[in-house]
């Protein structure tokens, strides 16, 4: 009996795209021998297989076909080409809730969904305690669905199904549902499951989840299969794939920043930068360029927790200028003020600049942040006479992800020595 709970063997997904509805129309009624539509290729040519007990991590950007091949793995699409092959009871937490009849109490969508599994009634009766318990959701169980909160819903989808004992688990983006205390609910079972030797298919964001949880993983990109292997290379080359560097050799980093300041390009084309950022100030000095560089000097908007990274600026003065001062705040993604310093803190003195005069300036910083999405803030600004001056702030220029396989309570880590006699 072969160990491989899921084989997948040059898969190819390719939708046909329509410019009008009426061609569509015209190609099925047969009313033209052109070719009306082009060929979108969300899957191309895709191979790999994951080992009973393995976990497996896909990740990719938004539109590289992360989750049709989940869709494909659990017979939710079918492909075009290609041998999709599963040995094992599949439990899939996809699109979660989407087999509810709003309808119905959350007891009879239980039970109908248990059903649509494949389970007998006698079966869902032994796991029922079990899942009502997981969902929390108390006397919400005997009302109709259409009746609950977002939390509650997707509570109540997930209970149902995480506790039906699957032999594979395939999870997208599934984790993070609920309130902080549901969602430390939903990794310790994951934990369980992982302890049980199950096998698990997993798609997610959240890079810090993949480098912890998974064995192996595979990288996707527009479609094709980049990569698979180690989580700590195959993360690393996902970040280059962000920012659209090609993967370059270790020795090759300082010749790749020589050719790309030799070629004109700024830092921040190599960034995702927020297109709805908020800009102000006098303009008397400007930021043209700014950039987030990792251990390897990798321009990047993902950092490993416990490395060293650089915030770069490069500023641009239009006139005269007394005492500037530069600076960056670091955020999360609800406003609050995690970290950040500037020169006048950092008691550096910077002399008066003229006009034409531009300074790059240089944060370097060991990050001890949490694993998490972060908000990255940079400003000039400076006193003149006495008075302070706002010359140009940038607010939430670009996102900083912060990857982590350890975290402690907290935004920040204290990295605490504990000693047990």
């Amino acid at each position: 009996m072969s160990d491989l709970a899921v084989r997948v063997e040059h898969l190819q997904k390719v939708y046909k795209l329509y410019n009008k509805p009426m061609d569509r129309l015209k190609e099925s009624l047969g009313l033209t021998r052109k070719k009306l539509y082009r060929e979108h290729y969300a899957l191309n040519d895709v191979s790999f297989s994951v080992r009973q007990g393995e976990t497996v991590g896909i990740i990719g950007t938004n539109g590289s076909g992360k989750s049709t091949i989940l869709k494909i793995i659990t017979g939710v699409l079918n492909q075009t080409s290609g041998v999709v092959e599963v040995n094992g009871r599949i439990s899939a937490l996809l699109e979660l809730g989407a087999g509810f009849n709003g309808e119905y109490s959350g007891l009879e969508n239980v039970y109908l969904n248990g059903t649509m599994m494949g389970f007998s009634r006698e079966e869902i009766d032994q796991r029922l305690d079990s899942i009502l318990k997981f969902a929390d959701i108390g006397d919400f169980i005997h009302q109709p669905v259409k009746t609950y909160s977002s939390g509650m819903f997707v509570r109540l989808a997930f209970a149902v199904a995480i506790n039906i004992d699957p032999e594979i688990l395939i999870v997208d983006e599934a984790l993070s549902v609920g309130d902080v205390f549901f969602q430390a609910k939903c990794y310790h079972k994951f934990e369980e499951f992982k302890e049980m030797g199950k096998t698990i298919l997993l798609v997610s964001h959240d890079l810090g989840s993949v480098g912890k949880y998974c064995d192996r993983v595979v990288l996707l990109n527009q479609g094709v299969k980049v990569d698979e292997g180690d989580p700590k290379r195959i993360v690393d080359l996902y970040k280059k794939i962000l920012v659209g560097q090609d993967e370059p050799q270790e020795d090759d980093f300082q010749e790749e920043r020589v050719s790309i300041a030799q070629a004109g390009e700024r830092w921040k084309d190599h960034l995702q930068i927020n297109p709805q950022l908020l800009e102000y100030g006098e303009k008397k000095a400007e930021i043209i360029d700014l950039a987030i560089l990792d251990e390897n000097g990798l321009i990047t908007n993902t950092i490993d927790k416990g490395s060293e990274c650089q915030i770069r600026m490069k500023v641009h003065f239009y006139t005269s200028v007394q005492e500037p001062i530069f600076a960056y705040t670091i955020k999360n993604h609800r406003g609050t003020e995690i970290a950040g310093t500037n020169t006048m803190y950092e008691d550096i003195d910077i002399p008066p600049q003229k006009p034409g005069d531009e300074r790059v300036v240089t944060f370097r910083q060991k990050v001890d942040l949490q694993g998490g999405e972060y908000l990255l803030s940079l400003g000039c600004t400076g006193y003149r006479d006495g008075d302070f001056h706002v010359y140009h702030r940038l607010y939430d220029i670009c996102n900083l992800t912060v990857v982590s396989t350890k975290n402690t309570v907290g935004f920040y880590d204290m990295n605490s020595k504990i000693e047990v006699e």
